[in-house]
């Protein structure tokens, strides 16, 4: 590209790929597809008033099983037919593809470059702060480089982590707060209850512990499908399944609007302005 064509090159404008070191694949950045006079398909829109208890719920407090990868679906439009938070952790006797092909990645970065691949990643990330959402002392969320979904994440720590099982007391309660603030959000975007699946990925268990796996870095995925508003999805279709995968508005897009929402859920500020008119009525 001379340099009158990178002068010109606008990422909001026009088609580029962009690299995902994590797949050793390319993602399609078609930004201006958000200009198309047509919105997209229209879902219906979740429940706004959700039961605080329901007996049907098969989800019992305090039950636990001992298993091996966590990961979690919100949302009836990602699949989840129970509509109260809840999580689950699954392990094979085997390495799944994606967690391998992360492997094999991070493996081939670490042997080249002697760093772990996403440490060394959340420090540019921290450092240039363009798709940065949210930070701590401890944590950082970012919408990556090579985000495939209109605002997908990935959670990172600071320090060098293999598995959740190593981080420390404070850093446990810092990824609480982190993750309700990232929530907090998703949901005032298009004020929602967002919808997503998100899971972690970490050094693996089993027969790995006695191998070097220095090269990983614990890290959480976000995957939430809306677009355009609270009732459009984004689809992966036949360009997407056929070609390679593509998104609708650059990274940088994405982690400006949900950096700049308030940390003050949608639904606080409703209660207070329904609390305030109430009094005010009660005053007349």
């Amino acid at each position: 590209m001379s340099g009158d064509e990178e002068a010109s090159f606008d990422p909001k404008e026009h088609q580029h790929l962009r690299y995902n070191p994590l797949r050793d694949s390319w993602v399609l950045v078609s930004a201006h597809r958000m200009k198309r006079p047509w919105a997209g398909q229209v879902e219906k829109p979740p429940e706004k008033h959700v039961p605080r208890h329901d007996p049907r719920n098969p989800l019992c407090p305090g039950n636990t099983r001992a298993n091996g990868e966590i990961f979690e679906n919100k949302g009836a439009m990602m699949g989840c037919s129970n509509p109260h938070p809840h999580c689950q952790v699954w392990a094979s006797n085997f390495l799944p593809n994606e967690p391998a092909l992360s492997d094999r990645c991070q493996r081939a970065y670490h042997q080249k470059h002697g760093e772990p691949l996403l440490l060394h990643y959340a420090k540019q990330e921290a450092e240039k702060k363009e798709r940065v959402v949210v930070e701590s002392s401890d944590w950082l969320v970012v919408v990556p480089y090579w985000a495939t979904w209109p605002y997908q994440t990935l959670l990172l720590p600071r320090r060098h982590i293999l598995r959740i099982g190593d981080l420390t007391t404070a850093e446990r309660e810092g990824l609480a707060d982190i993750m309700k603030r990232l929530l907090t959000k998703y949901d005032n975007l298009f004020e929602v209850s967002f919808p997503y699946s998100m899971g972690w990925h970490g050094a693996p268990t089993g027969p790995h512990l006695k191998e070097d796996n220095s090269h990983w870095q614990l890290h959480a995925h976000y995957y939430p499908p809306l677009l355009r508003s609270a009732s459009v999805k984004k689809f992966m279709v036949g360009y997407e399944m056929l070609a390679q995968e593509q998104r609708d508005l650059t990274p940088e897009q994405a982690a400006e609007k949900l950096r700049n929402l308030p940390e003050e859920h949608f639904k606080t500020r409703e209660d207070q302005e329904q609390g305030a008119g109430e009094d005010k009525d009660a005053g007349k």
